[in-house]
């Protein structure tokens, strides 16, 4: 009785395919070019924005996906429950669920994932370029370092290479935040805000 029940556990555990069963494996060329302002203040909004370029001439990459580590930065002192403090947030953006009025991170829309700092925006045909976004708020004075990493997929079989070789495609971002938040003002149309003075 005891193995019988046995075979049907490992039976029902292993009739699922995996997760990474249709991901193709292999090496998908791949560019990016990456801007993100250098001037960093204080409560200042900012755009990082990460273009991704299919260089296959056949092949559609088949799930670009962005890593980006550095929003955030580990502090190292005793007896906080949580060291993990933002260095930059990831803005709001106001949308409708239903008829409910919600707000969703300001990242790649569409691109959220299980996997920690990383979005994906589906397949990519060959020549084919998406961008990914982020509006962000410096909420955290000093020195900061972005980082990004391209993937052709989640599961680690599909890699994302450049196309001169095997390297890994990214890049970073360093600079300092200026602990002087920028001066700002509404416009005469009472929505628009405008920064710097008049």
């Amino acid at each position: 009785m005891l193995m019988s029940l046995a075979a049907v556990g490992l039976s029902a555990c292993g009739g699922d395919p995996r997760q990474d069963a249709d991901e193709p494996s292999g090496k998908f060329a791949v560019s990016a070019d990456a801007s993100f302002p250098s001037n960093q203040k204080l409560a200042k909004r900012s755009t990082l924005a990460i273009t991704v370029r299919n260089d296959e001439n056949r092949r559609t990459i088949p799930n670009v996906a962005v890593t980006v580590n550095g929003f955030d930065t580990r502090i190292r002192q005793q007896g906080v429950a949580d060291p993990t403090r933002p260095v930059f947030v990831i803005n709001g953006r106001p949308k409708n669920i239903g008829t409910f009025p919600e707000t969703k991170e300001d990242g790649p829309e569409g691109g959220e994932t299980a996997y920690v700092n990383t979005w994906a925006l589906g397949p990519l045909g060959p020549g084919k370029r998406k961008t990914f976004r982020w509006n962000v708020t410096a909420v955290r004075p000093g020195p900061y370092r972005i980082t990004y990493r391209v993937a052709a997929g989640l599961a680690g079989k599909a890699r994302a290479v450049s196309i001169t070789g095997d390297n890994p495609v990214g890049g970073s971002f360093t600079g300092t935040i200026s602990d002087k938040a920028p001066q700002s003002r509404i416009a005469d149309d009472g929505k628009t805000v405008i920064e710097g003075t008049r």
